[in-house]
């Protein structure tokens, strides 16, 4: 599984960033520039099914988790500093379960190390109702995904993944027939999981329901080394809805 990526900054140490459920690389490209300038080379890594990277039959953990050894290992990157984002997040977590030693910290994103329960299932159903060849742009396809999913923002992220191939027909970039079977996987709790003594940081919207204060003892229990930060005003897409302020708490991290 050779992951596509792109980087940004060309000395220092490395950070490597991984997105989530229906994301890509492409989200965090003005976050990775701010990293970068503070001195860091930073690498966005599109997961497997994702982006512009390879397809596969399987979207479990432990295989994204060994897709990014591999990354690290082709690439010779020793010992970054991980940040995941949402399913990136748990990608990262469980990839600090099995590799421990390969990686100087964490960080993990608006995610627990729990289960949750389907809930894309309803996005599913709106990608797949949109005509691929019967639609001219991406307004079209917006105006089919709305009677599905009401937040316009939302809409535009998913859209996203909406290009041209080379014959000059509409594509995706994620692979939906496979995420839509292995929905429940992605929700479900880590697999083998194991103490990760590495110092990891979570990152959590205030607006954000995926980390509860209830949820605070397992990641704790699980990541003994870890604390627990929470941005105020923000949902779920964190690094998104508050990018000053969630630069300002990674690199205060990275940098302690």
């Amino acid at each position: 599984m050779k992951l596509f990526f792109r980087q940004t900054g060309e000395t220092g140490p490395a950070i490597v960033i991984l997105h989530g459920l229906f994301g890509s690389s492409d989200n965090w490209l003005t976050t990775s520039k701010t990293i970068a300038a503070s001195g860091y080379r930073v690498f966005l890594v599109d997961q497997r099914n994702h982006g512009q990277s390879p397809r596969a039959d399987d979207q479990d953990y432990q295989s994204m988790a060994a897709d990014l050894h591999e990354f690290l290992t082709d690439h010779g990157i020793d010992k970054p500093i991980l940040v995941g984002h949402s399913m990136g997040g748990k990608t990262v977590m469980q990839y600090g379960m099995a590799y421990p030693g390969t990686f100087e910290k964490l960080v993990v994103v608006d995610i627990a190390p729990k289960f949750y329960p389907i809930h894309h299932a309803e996005i599913i159903r709106g990608l797949k109702a949109i005509n691929l060849l019967g639609i001219k742009g991406r307004n079209e396809a917006d105006a089919v995904l709305q009677a599905y999913e009401p937040i316009l923002a939302v809409r535009q992220f998913l859209l996203k993944n909406l290009y041209r191939n080379e014959q000059g027909v509409f594509d995706w970039r994620i692979n939906i027939p496979v995420i839509e079977r292995e929905l429940h996987g992605i929700g479900e709790e880590l697999t083998n999981p194991g103490i990760v003594t590495a110092p990891t940081l979570f990152i959590r919207g205030s607006e954000s329901p995926y980390i509860t204060n209830e949820d605070i003892p397992e990641i704790k229990r699980i990541f003994p080394n870890a604390q627990v930060q929470t941005i105020q005003g923000a949902g779920h897409w964190v690094q998104a809805e508050k990018p000053v302020e969630f630069v300002d708490v990674l690199m205060n991290f990275i940098n302690s």
